[in-house]
């Protein structure tokens, strides 16, 4: 069986919104019929994801508010990338700005894309290896974040009791339930 042509060809843009770092765009696409359309896009710089385990096999996580969803969500550390910055140095330093802790260095696990239905946020999962607390780094000014440590048994009572609910950490939580914890 052949596949399907499934390919949107962008015709036009304009910018809806620029912000420090999205920006919202509402293109006109030509679609697989020849057919137009209009799509709108969040353009991300991308992210990066830490999943962290100290020594005693307990998780390094954040609790922090979330405005858009209004609550608090225990999440993997995580942050932005800046322009041109290496995904791997990026979770090192997300990892150290949130938490007490650091890492000798990271591994891939995985990327993926938060939200494509009208995102292009790539985000990159990393492992951290040889996880120390002994961090010198604060969050940003604008950055509030409570260090939460848990076990496994932990980890699956905060899934139980939806305190973790954003995709990042259920991501990294399914790698660790299956292949760490």
């Amino acid at each position: 069986m052949e596949a399907m042509q499934l390919t949107e060809t962008q015709i036009d843009s304009e910018v809806l919104f620029s912000g420090s770092f999205i920006h919202i765009h509402r293109d006109t696409v030509a679609l697989p019929n020849q057919k137009h359309t209009q799509r709108v896009v969040v353009r991300h710089p991308g992210a990066t994801c830490v999943l962290a385990e100290t020594a005693d096999q307990r998780l390094v996580l954040v609790r922090q508010w979330r405005y858009a969803v209004g609550r608090a969500l225990l999440e993997v550390p995580a942050g932005k990338l800046e322009a041109g910055e290496d995904p791997a140095v990026c979770a090192l330093r997300e990892l150290a700005e949130e938490t007490p802790y650091t890492a000798s260095s990271v591994r891939l696990l995985h990327t993926f894309y938060t939200a494509p239905g009208f995102c292009d946020e790539k985000m990159y999962l990393y492992l951290a290896e040889n996880v120390q607390p002994n961090s010198t780094l604060n969050t940003d000014e604008d950055e509030f974040t409570e260090t939460v440590l848990l076990d496994k048994a932990a980890v699956q009572a905060a899934l139980a009791a939806d305190e973790i609910a954003d995709a990042k950490t259920l991501i990294a939580l399914q790698y660790w339930l299956l292949h760490r914890a």
